[in-house]
């Protein structure tokens, strides 16, 4: 396997269309075509984390945060992001990020810490936009099951708890085709007139391609007519953060005990409490003090995130539970679920889950 198939596998379960503008995502040192041997997965990545992987024999480092997030213009060793990447380039290491990736995705970090935290039924907190496209196909009546089983396949047609979604309409089909053409009915000069159906199914942005050539492949035409359109609906299954329900309520001190228990916690900041019980809480794994009106609008009692500055307490208004628990004790469970998957995917492989600290905040 190359460090190219390594990168398909993980595009397949966390596509980098989840990812936002701002990030640095993917492959961020090494070469592509090189053989891969094996991977360390990490949180953060550190000379420390760079030593473990040689250790350990593995030429690829899965890391979570991206070691290279802005541009750099040189590369001389005197600072600790250039320091690892001279060390990896001289040991032929590959770096992978996948950050947003999973901040974003419906199964990622911030599912995982409703998992922690046994908070029910939690549905995503801020949809990403622009994810969504729709498809309009025109097939001969006779195939439209086969079409739609090849989109469904690609992915088309997958809506929150549901799949194989579409919507059929009946209609004519009329066409002529030129003297260079091979119609699958008719002939060339020949008016043809016979029963479509048109198919509308709904597909997220990064199977763009795929639904293309599912549709192509599995139409009998030898000119397919079809349209793709961007929906301005939000994909409420992909975005930032999430909410939901614990099972029963609990007073602030029962609460703040629970997350601090949960999340090995040493130390967490909160706000001044409101004066009612928990039920209702959204999580933001790492900087989330940008969703604290979004769960404000959506009813939160608490919300879990990191990074919370002195003035931005003042916004729960005593109504909502602001919960700063810390970026690595928010974010410290996510090495655990690419590893998870990734053993399951490519059990032949070696893959080793980092054994490195690298949360840089201690606690005195």
């Amino acid at each position: 396997m190359t460090v190219q198939e390594l990168l398909e596998t993980l595009e397949q379960w966390a596509p980098t269309a989840y990812a936002e503008d701002f990030d640095n995502v993917g492959l961020l040192i090494g070469n592509k075509q090189s053989k891969f041997s094996g991977a360390i997965i990490t949180l953060d990545c550190t000379e420390a984390v760079v030593d473990e992987a040689i250790t350990e024999n593995c030429n690829v480092i899965i890391s979570f945060h991206p070691i290279i997030f802005s541009g750099m213009k040189k590369i001389t060793g005197s600072s600790y992001v250039e320091r690892v990447a001279i060390k990896a380039i001289e040991n032929k290491i590959s770096i992978i990020a996948l950050h947003s990736r999973l901040d974003n995705h419906p199964k990622g970090v911030n599912n995982v810490l409703c998992e922690r935290l046994k908070i029910k039924k939690s549905r995503v907190l801020i949809p990403k936009k622009d994810n969504l496209k729709k498809l309009v196909a025109y097939v001969p009546e006779s195939h439209v099951e086969i079409i739609l089983d090849a989109l469904h396949n690609a992915g088309a047609g997958n809506l929150a708890n549901y799949k194989e979604c579409s919507f059929l309409l009946e209609g004519t089909g009329r066409f002529m085709g030129i003297d260079k053409s091979n119609p699958h009915i008719g002939k060339p000069s020949e008016k043809v007139s016979l029963k479509e159906v048109q198919i509308n199914v709904v597909f997220e942005s990064h199977l763009f391609h795929d639904i293309q050539k599912a549709l192509r492949e599995a139409h009998p035409y030898e000119t397919v007519a079809y349209e793709i359109y961007s929906l301005m609906n939000s994909f409420s299954e992909v975005g930032m953060g999430r909410i939901g329900s614990l099972e029963k309520e609990m007073d602030i001190l029962s609460f703040l005990n629970f997350v601090k228990k949960q999340l090995n916690s040493e130390a967490i900041r909160h706000s001044p409490p409101p004066k009612k019980l928990i039920k209702k809480v959204a999580v933001l794994a790492g900087s989330g003090s940008f969703a604290i009106e979004d769960a404000k609008r959506q009813g939160a009692d608490a919300f879990i995130t990191a990074d919370l500055k002195y003035h931005q307490f003042y916004q729960g208004e005593k109504n909502l539970l602001l919960v700063d628990v810390g970026h690595y004790e928010s974010e410290q469970f996510v090495k655990n679920l690419i590893f998870d998957y990734l053993i399951k995917k490519l059990p032949n492989f070696a893959f080793v889950l980092s054994r490195t600290k690298t949360n840089p905040v201690n606690y005195f």
